[in-house]
């Protein structure tokens, strides 16, 4: 049989074919221009003549600072008051990828040991959870007070400021990569409609830093639910006109519901996550037909299912927003060379971890300020954990270092 007029010969493209190939080479050497070659340096300090856990830590310390070389995304914001500025931030962040790594020299003088590496970077898709990626911060939900109480009296909803993020807790716990602190008796915000709607530098809240630092968390998270409205009010008349539109759904029977949701850093006050959330569905219920929020009624209602939904999106956006941030622990002891830690086994904390100490530094000009925080340029290997706190060793006495209570211990 001949070949058709269209068909190409053995051995040669398809002029398709050709531009595929064009194509994805284009791809590959678009990829290829942005991956760099760089060379960092890590140190770490040999504890109980543990080589191979040194050389391990000072290869994460070189790869943190190739990655900051490479891709180091610095965020600046100031505010200012009368031409003055009253508070300064700054956050480096970095989300580049090592492809490939060669250590070029390892140098030991005395308890330290030194790296230096090369790696191949290319920009990362996504954050990275570094080492931190096993262990559950510890987070409490707080209340989501209602801004409109009399939106709620309609369907007995009156629950919902407790109800709602006792059903966010639930999600985060099934979830399992939290540890999630009951806290929905607390509430944040005394002043609901100017309470924070959308991320600000500067926007801490003191009381977030009391709070967390009182019940142990790193995280803080509360929100406002802003509107359970009806869509049309009018429809909810008691007339029999009105029960007979209701039943032939002439009317509008649909409800709204938005609220903001915000996630505060325990240490700073600062926020690191916030988003508002909304819905609407119809609210179907029959009269008696709910006893509370998120109760089996509510469930069975258009309106709930919709509500139960977004708070299943909240959850979701929770963690994601978490598994961005490194593993933070206070110092709650320093005794010489032993340092003590308030998280352990239940936050998956094991023997052998290595963490990076930072002090937590004031100043007597602005006590009300955020701390700041200064590496130790020390670590402390974990030697006993227990479910709720856990201890170690530093090279040198915590003295000599400045290292004290309320400093903390970090994993990247």
């Amino acid at each position: 049989m001949g070949s058709s007029p269209d068909s190409a010969p053995r051995g040669r493209f398809s002029l398709p074919g050709l531009r595929l190939l064009v194509a994805v080479a284009a791809l590959l050497l678009s990829a290829m221009s942005q991956a760099v070659v760089l060379e960092g340096t890590g140190r770490a300090v040999i504890q109980g003549g543990d080589v191979d856990a040194a050389r391990e830590a000072a290869r994460r310390s070189a790869l943190r600072d190739v990655a900051l070389q490479y891709e180091a995304r610095i965020a600046s914001e100031e505010t200012m008051e009368n031409g003055v500025v009253t508070h300064s931030r700054l956050t480096v962040a970095s989300q580049a990828q090592a492809r490939r790594v060669d250590i070029i020299s390892e140098v030991r003088r005395g308890d330290v040991l030194q790296l230096r590496l090369r790696a191949d970077m290319s920009p990362g898709s996504s954050c990275s959870a570094g080492d931190s990626v096993h262990l559950k911060k510890r987070i409490a939900v707080t209340a989501f007070p209602v801004q409109h109480p009399d939106q709620a009296r309609f369907g007995r909803l009156d629950d919902a400021g407790e109800a709602l993020p006792q059903q966010l807790q639930a999600r985060l716990r099934a979830q399992g990569g939290l540890q999630v602190l009951n806290a929905t008796t607390l509430q944040l915000f005394g002043d609901l409609p100017n309470a924070p709607t959308h991320q600000q530098f500067g926007n801490q809240l003191s009381n977030v830093v009391a709070m967390a630092h009182e019940l142990g968390v790193q995280f803080v998270i509360a929100g406002v639910v802003r509107d359970m409205g009806q869509s049309d009010p009018s429809a909810w008349g008691s007339s029999v006109i009105d029960r007979m539109q209701r039943a032939i759904g002439a009317v509008d029977q649909s409800r709204r519901f938005v609220a903001d949701l915000m996630v505060y850093d325990g240490f700073s006050g600062s926020p690191v996550f916030q988003k508002r959330f909304e819905t609407h569905g119809e609210w179907n219920a029959g009269p008696g037909g709910v006893s509370g929020f998120a109760s089996a009624g509510f469930e069975q209602t258009g309106y709930g299912r919709a509500v139960m939904a977004l708070l299943d999106e909240m959850s979701r956006s929770v963690n994601q927003a978490l598994a961005c941030q490194p593993f933070i622990a206070r110092i709650t002891r320093v005794d010489d060379q032993k340092v003590t830690l308030d998280a352990g086994a239940t936050a998956g904390l094991r023997p052998g971890d290595t963490l990076n100490l930072y002090r937590s530094l004031r100043y007597l000009d602005s006590p009300d300020s955020t701390p700041e925080l200064q590496d130790s340029k020390t670590t402390v290997r974990l030697d006993s954990v227990h479910p709720d706190f856990s201890s170690g060793m530093i090279d040198v006495p915590g003295g000599q270092l400045n290292i004290q209570r309320d400093d903390l211990a970090i994993i990247w």
